[in-house]
């Protein structure tokens, strides 16, 4: 390799269709950290690179495999010429779906397969592509080790490996599925590892599976792009929305990523941002695969104004021309707020990235600060007239409602008045029960007792009398029994 370093993808020398296809994608000038990769990955070195986020590392490693492979290939029909020989592995759904794309563009021009396995889909249109042969295959862990144990995918001549996103894999406990993918490996083999950070994880993994890799670290580990205009409001949790609206406002700003910390979070704001006038869509974990691509794709094409979105769109995603990112809310992690702000000032463009802290959020903060090493300074917002303060939506029963939408009941805005009581019409009173309570008279005996004399018993008290005779209902027919007996 010469000493004289490249910056333009034409000191390559790349093969005539790869030329084309980087020609037909309008690229020109390298980006450091693919100045620095293509030359050592052309050689059939093993790398460990790190670089900010947006920085084109799939140009990086795409190209040069590419180059690598077209010695195998072949026009031929039959699977078993076309097997895989390139794996590029990733930890979101999303991101493998770009990198696809990328590689396939890439490749246009050539007669190398690429296909691309990830959850969420349905299996069956992924192995009949599998089964017709790919030399290049873009997956997520997961769906590869099901695509593996039913024999889909046969790994054995398998000889360039990509990790792409790395620490993000061993973030959400891809470790063990990666060690399992690899023994299926051959071991002698190019293996490429991408990562934001160099954890302890990411080194034992590289000195595990990497064979005297060259390190390539184009940028300080965590450092957020200089295009990138950072702002951080102080603003009330019930003010967040209204702030939204007076910084798109004021920037005149078209489109935007609006990033918050949970899925039920997110589809909550996207429902009233949708109210409130913006094209907004929703992308988070819990949406099916079909729903996440569709607002992807929309919000390429500029039918969406706002992607309203949690972390899962904070790695890797490339949309380019997007001029703000927006934290709703600071998030947890502070690696994530150097991912979510590089969705915006991609390969050397300008951008803004505003986050709206709220008083609970200083610890956060102090996180951000302290991975960045840069002093935040909170700043203050000021509302213009025209913006109006948004209450919360929500029905709570305080007996007024100020919500916009369709709704009739979201008309109302002034204290209930409970309904009269329907009037009882009571029937016609029997003047007999409204009389005073009179005793009646003194009781008498009954007419069949009238004539009866009361025997005495001998020996009994004065004071106790005798029996009552009750009379016998039957006393014809226990006569009539006795004189048959």
């Amino acid at each position: 390799m010469s000493d004289t370093p490249l910056d333009s993808f034409s000191q390559l020398q790349l093969a005539e269709p790869l030329s084309r296809a980087v020609a037909d994608m309008g690229y020109t000038a390298m980006t450091p950290i693919q100045a620095q990769a293509i030359p050592v990955v052309l050689q059939g070195r093993d790398v460990m690179g790190a670089a900010q986020t947006g920085t084109g590392k799939t140009a990086a490693f795409s190209l040069p495999l590419l180059q690598r492979m077209l010695k195998h290939e072949n026009a031929s029909t039959s699977p078993a010429r076309h097997p895989v020989r390139a794996l590029v592995l990733l930890p979101t759904r999303e991101l493998a779906d770009q990198v696809a794309q990328a590689v396939k563009s890439y490749a246009k021009h050539t007669n190398l397969r690429s296909a691309v396995v990830f959850g969420g889909m349905d299996m069956k249109p992924q192995t009949l592509e599998l089964k017709k042969g790919v030399e290049i295959l873009v997956a997520t862990p997961g769906r590869l080790l099901d695509h593996i144990e039913a024999k889909n995918a046969v790994l054995n001549q398998v000889e360039y490996v990509v990790l792409d996103e790395a620490d993000r894999m061993l973030d959400i406990g891809f470790l063990p599925d990666l060690q399992r993918i690899l023994s299926y490996l051959p071991k002698q083999r190019t293996t490429l590892l991408f990562s934001a950070t160099f954890s302890p994880e990411i080194k034992r993994l590289a000195s595990s599976y990497l064979q005297d890799p060259v390190t390539i670290e184009v940028a300080r580990s965590n450092a957020t792009a200089s295009t990138v205009e950072q702002h951080f409001y102080s603003v009330n949790a019930d003010d967040k929305r209204r702030a939204l609206h007076q910084v798109l406002k004021s920037r005149g700003m078209k489109q935007a990523f609006v990033f918050v910390n949970s899925k039920l979070g997110c589809a909550r704001l996207a429902r009233s941002l949708e109210k409130e006038g913006l094209k907004t869509a929703a992308l988070h974990g819990d949406k099916s695969q079909d729903e996440r691509l569709k607002a992807l794709d929309s919000f390429k094409k500029g039918e969406v104004d706002l992607l309203v979105c949690t972390d899962v769109a904070a790695r890797g995603l490339d949309i380019k021309d997007v001029p703000a990112v927006f934290n709703f809310d600071v998030p947890f992690n502070a690696e994530d707020y150097v991912h979510r702000i590089g969705r915006t000032g991609r390969a050397g463009a300008s951008g803004l990235a505003v986050s709206f802290v709220a008083g609970s959020d200083a610890r956060l903060v102090a996180d951000i600060e302290k991975l960045v090493k840069t002093k935040i300074e909170l700043e203050a917002i000021e509302f213009e007239e025209d913006i109006p303060k948004i209450r919360e939506q929500g029905r709570i029963n305080d007996g007024r409602r100020a919500w916009g939408g369709d709704d009739p009941r979201d008309v109302i805005d002034t204290p209930r008045v409970p309904a009269p009581r329907p009037q009882r019409h009571s029937a016609p009173r029997d003047p007999f029960f409204d009389q005073p309570y009179q005793p009646s008279a003194a009781p008498t005996s009954p007419t069949w007792e009238a004539g009866a004399k009361h025997a005495t018993v001998r020996g009994m008290s004065v004071n106790i009398k005798p029996k009552r005779k009750v009379a016998a209902l039957f006393k014809a027919a226990v006569a009539d029994t006795a004189v048959s007996a």
